[in-house]
């Protein structure tokens, strides 16, 4: 428990340099803070299952899929006593990034900072900077990156005042306590892959997926959007994670579709290969990814049954 809550609390140190140079400008949300250990120990202890789980079995080994989710409230972080089950059942946490690594963080620094830039109309320039002053994040300390981690930062920045913040990330906290438990932590992609995925292939582009996004966020739209898939996933709501498509509003333009099939489809592939590597090389693997990754034909549950896994849904 004492390595548990050592490793959690060094997710909190990694999450909260960002949030420590939070400007005092207008009515701020609260700033995510680092918890005492007792505080983490109490919700531990007391701690609800959220999320979407499936077991997936083959050759003999059980391992786990689960579905995260990257901005939360802190007293949702911690998993509940079937998904704990499951984690201390695995010998490997597999998650899309492992952020405890420290060659993952370096590379995580290097590629934000080298992306590509593409220059911005001023016009759209003064509305992110009026963006990020409304939620109180300095604008100096995202100006250097490309528009797409700009307007990025500032999308999962727009649940703060509900409470949902990026400093509660699910995968961060399993990454602690697999690297707690002494377990093999691993990562299903790299930062490159991560960061190539939200470039956009040319100015156009890129300039209105920045405008798109700034007209969601100044008619609030994405933070409501964000409260909404937060509270679907605390309540393990299945059937409406599934309609998400329905409600989500996101599949409006061709740059949204686009981005949306970049994010998942494109992807899930890739981590269901590395999943069923990890497997077939004698691991019981807990994976842990975003929950979208899971719905639909190209979900992940659906890929490991199409490699000859027998799939379940666990219910909470």
């Amino acid at each position: 428990m004492l390595k548990t809550i050592r490793s959690i609390l060094s997710i909190f140190l990694l999450v909260l340099s960002f949030h420590a140079s939070a400007a005092s400008v207008g009515v701020c949300p609260p700033a995510a803070e680092q918890p005492a250990p007792e505080a983490i120990q109490d919700a531990l202890r007391n701690a609800s299952d959220h999320g979407f789980m499936w077991r997936i079995s083959k050759d003999g080994r059980t391992s786990f899929l689960y579905g995260t989710i990257h901005v939360a409230k802190f007293e949702w972080m911690f998993p509940g006593p079937r998904v704990m089950q499951a984690l201390n059942a695995a010998d490997t946490v597999a998650l899309e990034l492992d952020v405890m690594d420290a060659d993952i963080q370096r590379r995580v620094v290097k590629g934000m900072a080298t992306s590509s830039n593409t220059a911005l109309p001023a016009a759209l320039v003064e509305r992110m900077q009026q963006q990020a002053d409304s939620m109180c994040v300095p604008y100096d300390s995202i100006a250097g990156l490309s528009p797409e981690l700009q307007i990025t930062t500032l999308t999962v920045m727009a649940g703060r005042g509900a409470g949902i913040d990026p400093a509660y990330a699910i995968d961060g906290v399993l990454a602690g306590i697999g690297h707690g438990a002494n377990k093999k932590v691993v990562s299903l992609e790299t930062p490159e892959v991560q960061l190539r995925m939200l470039q956009m292939k040319d100015a156009q582009e890129t300039i209105s997926f920045v405008q798109d996004s700034l007209d969601e966020l100044e008619a609030g739209r994405t933070g409501t959007f964000l409260k909404r898939i937060a509270e679907v996933w605390a309540d393990a709501d299945y059937a409406e994670m599934a309609r998400f498509n329905e409600w989500c509003d996101c599949l409006n333009t061709g740059i949204e579709r686009e981005m949306m099939r970049r994010l998942l489809d494109g992807r899930n592939p890739g981590l269901a290969d590395r999943i069923d590597a990890l497997h077939r090389g004698g691991r019981q693997v807990f994976a842990a990814v975003g929950s979208l990754h899971m719905f639909g034909p190209l979900g992940l549950p659906a890929l490991m049954e199409k490699r000859g896994y027998r799939v379940e849904r666990v219910g909470f």
